[in-house]
C-alpha cells in the first residue's frame, strides 16, 4: 500500500486536467509536433509541478481533512502517509521541478520558483477569499504559457495564442472547481471558510460555474481564428461545448448526487478532445 498511498495522496491521474492544456501551448508554439526532448521535458515538468502543489495542499489541508466527513478517509488523516513522507514528496518533485525547467532554458528555469510559490499560494486561498476559484484556475493555466516559453525559449512570436488559451483554461478550472465545493458548502460556512458557493449559495455558484464555461467556449473560438486553425479544432470545441453543457445538466441546487461524474468524467474528457483536436488540426 505504501507506494500507492502516495498516488492517492496527489490523486496521480488527475495530471489529465492540466496535461492536455500544456501540450495544447507547446502545439501551438511549435505549429506543429514540438522537439521529442522538449515534448519530454514539458509533460516531466506539468507532472512534478502538478504533484508538488497536490501534495502540499494535501498538507495544508490535513487537519480540515480530518473534519470534513467527504475528505476525512484521505491518506493523512488516515495516517497512511506521513506528515514527513508527504513533505519529502513535496520537496522532491518540487527540485524535479525546478530541475525540468532549468534543462528546458535559462527563463523557464528562472520562473520555476515563481511558479511554484503561484502553484502552493493556492492552498491558501480559501482562508481569507472566494475568489479561490480564480487562483486554482490561474494555477494550470500557467501550463499552456509555461509549455509556449518552453518551447520558444522567449516571449516571442504571438502570445495572444498561449493568452487566450490559458484564460480559457482558467474559467474551465474555475468553472469545475465552484461545481466541485458546493457539495462542501456547510463544512466551508461553519468553518469559515470562503467558496463562491459559501458566500453566494448554491443556486447562483451554479449560474456562475455555467457563465464562465460559457466564456471558455467564446475564448477558445477566438483561439481558433485568431491562430487561423482549420475544422478539427473546432469540432473539439463544439464537443467540449456539449460535455460542459451535459456537466451542468446532471447537478442542481438540489440534486449534487451525480457531482462526481460531472467533475471527474466529463472535465477529463474535455482537454483530451481539445488537444486531439488541435493536434490533427492541419493548419498546423
Amino acid at each position: 500500500m505504501g507506494l500507492w498511498a502516495y498516488f492517492h495522496l496527489v490523486a496521480f491521474r488527475h495530471s489529465i486536467f492540466a496535461l492536455p492544456f500544456a501540450l495544447q501551448g507547446a502545439w501551438l508554439a511549435q505549429r506543429g509536433v514540438p522537439a521529442g526532448s522538449t515534448l519530454a521535458l514539458v509533460v516531466g515538468c506539468a507532472v512534478s509541478a502538478r504533484t508538488a502543489a497536490m501534495g502540499f495542499n494535501r498538507l495544508v489541508d490535513r487537519r480540515l481533512d480530518a473534519a470534513n466527513p467527504r475528505t476525512a478517509a484521505r491518506e493523512l488523516p488516515q495516517r497512511r502517509v506521513s506528515v514527513r513522507g508527504a513533505a519529502a514528496m513535496v520537496i522532491a518533485f518540487s527540485l524535479c521541478f525546478v530541475a525540468l525547467a532549468f534543462a528546458l532554458g535559462p527563463l523557464c528555469g528562472a520562473l520555476a520558483l515563481p511558479v511554484l510559490a503561484v502553484l502552493f499560494l493556492y492552498s491558501f486561498t480559501k482562508r481569507f477569499t472566494w475568489c479561490s476559484h480564480l487562483f486554482l484556475g490561474l494555477s494550470l493555466a500557467l501550463a499552456p504559457l509555461g509549455a509556449w516559453l518552453a518551447v520558444r525559449g522567449d516571449f516571442g512570436g504571438d502570445m495572444l495564442l498561449p493568452i487566450l488559451l490559458a484564460l480559457a483554461v482558467l474559467c474551465w478550472v474555475a468553472g469545475f472547481d465552484v461545481l466541485y465545493s458546493c457539495q462542501d458548502v456547510h463544512f466551508d460556512r461553519a468553518q469559515g471558510l470562503h467558496s463562491i458557493p459559501a458566500r453566494f449559495g448554491v443556486a447562483r455558484a451554479l449560474r456562475l460555474a455555467a457563465v464562465l464555461h460559457a466564456v471558455v467556449i467564446v475564448l477558445l473560438v477566438l483561439l481558433w481564428l485568431r491562430a487561423e486553425l482549420s475544422w478539427p479544432f473546432l469540432a473539439s470545441i463544439a464537443l467540449a461545448a456539449g460535455l460542459l453543457t451535459w456537466e451542468h445538466r446532471l447537478v442542481s441546487p438540489v440534486d449534487l448526487s451525480r457531482l462526481n461524474l460531472a467533475f471527474f468524467t466529463l472535465n477529463g474528457w474535455v482537454g483530451v478532445l481539445l488537444f486531439l483536436g488541435l493536434a490533427v488540426d492541419p493548419a498546423l
